[in-house]
């Protein structure tokens, strides 16, 4: 998959690029993982993501075995973006902050293996709508997903189960079954979503 970015970009891009490359350094003493993500930006500022590297210009972003790693997460980091996306977009903050466990478990570098991307696991063809140009960036990821999910709430007329279900599925298909398709994945998704929801709510 390929991801173009805007000219005024490409420098931020490649200064990430060289930002990766100090990473790698550091995790090269790492034990070997299973499916790690690796990221190559040519010179014309194209960000390229693969779990098999053809190429030696390709160098590990995200390790699969640190993104495991046992530990407690830090599920307040983000707060302080969410209540801003809330606030700016008329999401319930405990409906993002749910989404973001549900989509990504609060890792920034998240990548799925359908390719979507960040906290809120945004796929790259919809990266510029959701105006959202380094999708790794808690910030413009939050922000993007936000005003993606404001928009399937109001398409479903505040039904918040289907908006889930599109988030997880696409609206079309919700549109197609005129509910909640019959997916595993996606009705497992909504309910874990609901259960994040309904915690975060009374917390």
């Amino acid at each position: 998959m390929e991801i173009t970015y805007p000219t005024h970009f490409q420098k931020r891009l490649k200064r990430l690029n060289v930002l990766c490359a100090s990473l790698c350094l550091l995790m090269l003493s790492a034990p070997p993982a299973m499916a790690d993500i690796y990221l190559y930006i040519d010179n014309e500022g194209v960000m390229h993501f693969t779990n098999v590297p053809t190429t030696r210009e390709y160098q590990v972003y995200l390790k699969e075995a640190q993104a495991r790693r046992k530990g407690k997460v830090d599920t307040d980091r983000y707060d302080r973006y969410i209540d801003e996306a809330a606030g700016l977009h008329g999401v319930a903050f405990p409906l993002i902050k749910a989404v973001i466990r549900a989509e990504s478990a609060f890792n920034p570098k998240a990548v799925s293996k359908k390719g979507a991307l960040g906290l809120m696991q945004i796929m790259p063809h919809n990266l510029e709508a959701f105006r959202v140009y380094d999708p790794f960036d808690p910030w413009q990821n939050i922000m993007g997903g936000s005003r993606y999910l404001k928009e399937l709430i109001q398409r479903f007329d505040g039904e918040l189960k289907l908006a889930l279900a599109a988030y997880n599925a696409g609206p079309h298909a919700v549109d197609n079954y005129r509910g909640i398709p019959p997916y595993p994945e996606t009705k497992a998704y909504v309910k874990k979503v609901m259960r994040f929801f309904e915690m975060y709510s009374n917390s």
